[in-house]
């Protein structure tokens, strides 16, 4: 079944609900969180790299209050244990019986703060999770349930006693983005109601999560020519061909990019995918998945530089 222009139409609406509601609590942000919502119905995972007191905790709030999910804030920590995050087995002596209790990550949105001070083992405790939506504790497997979006955070200015992410972990975030300063206007609005601690605490539900995951589910319908998927494949190879690059974009990273495309199109209105909403998409799903030579990270080459190298070089199908 494909997506109709019908369906577009709604999608684009409800979405645009969605993201107005959120901008109540996370002022003058809406492009950062149009992009996060898109992950979250692409079923995917989100890295934020930014300074603190930027919002990140009121995005997580904010969105678990829209889509009337649950939310957890998981601090990591040189100490954290993998069972602190997934949860633990425990024997109940009353009932003669072991019982899970569940950890944090059992959330519709998981705020994974500072991820990269934990342990790389308490790390890859994230690693199934993210990819399949599960956990495996003493062979038992529980379900988190839909919608689930763990939304990840590092600080890039202070790095000493950090665990690096390594790249296949990287690779498990669908895309990876900043929410940044405010405006001065916004920066005087968000000053203004300082009298107010937690803005999404008044925010109502636009939807439910049932309405999230037939979203994910409808979104996953829009249309993808050939040639747009040819595109994708062809951008993705010329990453790993780049003089600058170690690691390209894997077939994940191209998946990823088809999975977003699909719902950013649908968010727009269309039930089409564009060549324009590749480009649109690809700094914030490639730019993490890239590893850098050495001596080009040296004389000062980006992921970024080589996207956009790549998007220059590499033409874009053209309408028929």
């Amino acid at each position: 079944m494909t997506m109709t222009p019908e369906q577009a139409s709604w999608f684009h609406g409800t979405f645009a609900r969605l993201v107005d509601n959120v901008d109540r609590a996370v002022q003058g942000k809406r492009e950062v969180v149009s992009l996060v919502l898109s992950a979250m119905l692409a079923e995917g995972h989100v890295l934020l790299e930014d300074a603190p007191g930027t919002g990140k905790t009121s995005l997580a709030k904010a969105l678990a209050a829209t889509v009337q999910g649950t939310s957890a804030r998981i601090q990591f920590t040189p100490d954290l244990l993998p069972s602190d995050v997934t949860g633990v087995t425990i024997y109940d002596q009353q009932n003669h019986r072991f019982e899970f209790h569940r950890g944090p990550i059992f959330a519709s949105i998981v705020l994974a703060d500072e991820i990269n001070r934990a342990s790389p083992k308490t790390q890859s405790a994230l690693l199934e999770v993210m990819e399949e939506s599960r956990v495996t504790v003493d062979g038992t497997t529980h379900e988190t349930g839909r919608p689930f979006l763990v939304i990840a955070t590092q600080n890039p200015i202070e790095q000493a006693g950090t665990y690096k992410l390594p790249e296949a972990q990287l690779d498990r975030f669908l895309i990876k983005t900043s929410i940044g300063y405010p405006d001065l206007a916004v920066t005087e609005s968000i000053l203004a109601g300082a009298a107010q601690r937690n803005p999404s605490a008044s925010l109502t539900p636009v939807i439910t999560t049932g309405a999230v995951a037939d979203m994910a589910d409808l979104g996953a319908t829009v249309h993808v020519e050939p040639a747009v998927l040819r595109y994708i494949a062809e951008l993705a190879e010329a990453t790993r061909t780049d003089a600058a690059i170690r690691l390209g974009v894997s077939v994940r990273g191209a998946l990823a990019m088809v999975r977003i495309a699909k719902v950013w199109a649908a968010s727009q209105g269309r039930h089409y995918v564009l060549p324009d909403d590749v480009k649109a998409l690809a700094r914030p799903v490639w730019q993490h998945r890239l590893l850098l030579d050495a001596e080009a990270e040296f004389s000062g080459t980006s992921s970024e530089t080589v996207i956009a190298r790549v998007l220059d070089r590499i033409p874009a199908p053209q309408a028929r």
